[in-house]
């Protein structure tokens, strides 16, 4: 793959909420630095995301150097809120599994509450490591954690399958909702230069000198329906996904990484494939 590189980087500081694209970016056991350490939770203590809350697409999250992150969203005034001391905890619910997590406080939750005009919490995930091990073989090893992700620390998409998937959608029967940009399937990595669908095949890439482990294909879910500009729904990609990327009964596009070891990747990095 001599003319394979990293086209982007982008990190989700909060959990489903706009995401911010990077020149580089440090990568971390559980995923790159500052990518969905905080989250917003239900009166029960579930996490929410876009699969219900569509309009958290519209509100952003800005990282700051000291794990602080500034919150906007049209008609709000702006909100930095600091890492809160990981002193008290509550439980968070997600995928089955209870996470540790510490409230960021009162004025954020206020700020997240009007604006959905329900009752959510804001949380932070102070350790990583605390998590549930990704020890389900055999795409996980124990040891192995990952963040607030949905399931491991990166996922990687192809621009070359952006592409194939939209010129699918353009003959569909819905070619008006397309085409899509990249920002439907909220990825970490973004590649170019490969053939369409050619990341199926990895099992092992180095972007830069940092080697990551191609675990399992993403199964993909509602929230990719939802323009990530106006929080607006469609059929789109989830239609044409289910009849042309259908896998082992999952909806697929794009593949889940584990990095081996940390270090830093840029945008530009040469993508090499090892395995």
């Amino acid at each position: 793959m001599p003319n394979t590189v990293l086209h982007s980087i982008h990190v989700h500081p909060v959990k489903a909420l706009r995401g911010r694209a990077l020149r580089e970016a440090v990568v971390e056991p559980w995923g790159l630095s500052g990518d969905r350490r905080w989250a917003l939770i239900d009166e029960a203590g579930r996490v929410v995301t876009q699969r219900e809350e569509p309009r958290l697409a519209l509100a952003a999250a800005e990282p700051r150097p000291d794990g602080a992150v500034r919150m906007s969203a049209s008609g709000r005034e702006p909100l930095t809120v600091t890492v809160p001391d990981p002193a008290g905890t509550t439980t968070a619910h997600w995928a089955g599994e209870k996470i540790e997590t510490v409230p960021a406080g009162p004025e954020a939750s206020d700020w997240f509450s009007s604006y959905l005009g329900r009752r959510v919490t804001l949380v932070h995930l102070d350790d990583p490591a605390t998590r549930r091990p990704l020890d389900d073989p055999p795409y996980g090893r124990p040891g192995e954690t990952v963040s607030l992700a949905d399931a491991y620390p990166l996922l990687l998409t192809t621009l070359a399958s952006l592409d194939a998937l939209n010129s699918l959608i353009e003959h569909g029967d819905h070619p008006g909702e397309g085409p899509l940009p990249m920002n439907r399937f909220r990825p970490n990595a973004v590649v170019a230069g490969t053939e369409p669908w050619a990341e199926d095949g990895w099992q092992r890439v180095a972007i830069g000198k940092v080697v990551f482990r191609v675990t399992k294909k993403c199964g993909r879910c509602v929230v990719t329906t939802t323009d990530q500009s106006t929080a607006e729904r469609g059929r789109e990609p989830l239609r044409t996904l289910g009849r042309h990327r259908r896998i082992d009964r999952e909806l697929i596009f794009g593949q889940y990484l584990v990095p081996e070891a940390p270090g830093t990747v840029r945008v530009g990095d040469p993508v090499t494939l090892l395995d």
